[in-house]
């Protein structure tokens, strides 16, 4: 059954993203973008490599009980992917109203740690954090979302970063909210106190929480000197 477009989300660089539905469920479809600056076959073989990965990702993610979208249907050769709607209004929208309390938005903080937190402990990065990326539902439950930029990965420096990102939208487009990143840092590390040390995974093993958050704070000083 073919998708059923209602309206588009988002007009990128790498790809056009529809809401609509495909058999009935609320669904969202990403189209990938030809890249006209690229050689035609090497732009098809790069889009189909991060298409197939992407969707890998989050089909193990799933699987792992991580708040992402499904992935319904896979269109590789034309660079389409029909993926569950995730519930809920982007970060940045609820962080920008009035229509929120303090505790609401302390506890969607808190929680998006913690996911983040579930994530990075299956490995992954996600490349992307930024507060359009990650939904909200009325009951403060995150979902993550937009993974073309993920990656399996056990190097530490890139799950410093993954936090670092969010560090900095957090401070620089949300700045009435004192004190934002620390309530999601608690969230993050309270996560591994309740799920106890990460898992080994088949690649090797993934750095604890505390050492992430020792790599932030050297990520944040070398952007402080540098900058």
């Amino acid at each position: 059954m073919a998708f059923v477009p209602t309206e588009r989300l988002h007009l990128g660089a790498e790809a056009e993203v529809w809401a609509g539905t495909w058999m009935g469920l609320d669904a969202v479809r990403k189209l990938r973008r030809p890249r006209k600056w690229r050689h035609p076959d090497l732009d098809i073989r790069l889009g189909y490599r991060r298409m197939m990965s992407e969707s890998r990702l989050l089909i193990r993610l799933k699987r792992r009980g991580v708040n992402v979208p499904a992935v319904w249907d896979l269109d590789p050769k034309s660079g389409r992917i029909i993926l569950e709607r995730m519930p809920g209004q982007p970060l940045i929208e609820i962080l920008r109203s009035d229509e929120y309390s303090q505790d609401f938005i302390d506890l969607t903080l808190r929680n998006t740690g913690a996911l983040i937190r579930r994530l990075h402990r299956e490995a992954i990065t996600h490349g992307d954090l930024s507060t359009n990326n990650i939904l909200v539902d009325k009951n403060a439950n995150p979902s993550l979302i937009d993974f073309g930029l993920a990656a399996i990965d056990y190097e530490i420096e890139r799950f410093g970063i993954d936090l670092h990102v969010i560090d900095e939208i957090l401070g620089a487009s949300h700045p009435d909210h004192k004190g934002a990143i620390e309530t999601l840092l608690e969230g993050y590390e309270s996560e591994e106190e309740r799920l106890g040390s990460p898992p080994e995974q088949s690649g090797g093993a993934v750095p604890t929480s505390q050492q992430v958050l020792k790599r932030l704070e050297d990520v944040r000083s070398r952007v402080r000197y540098h900058g």
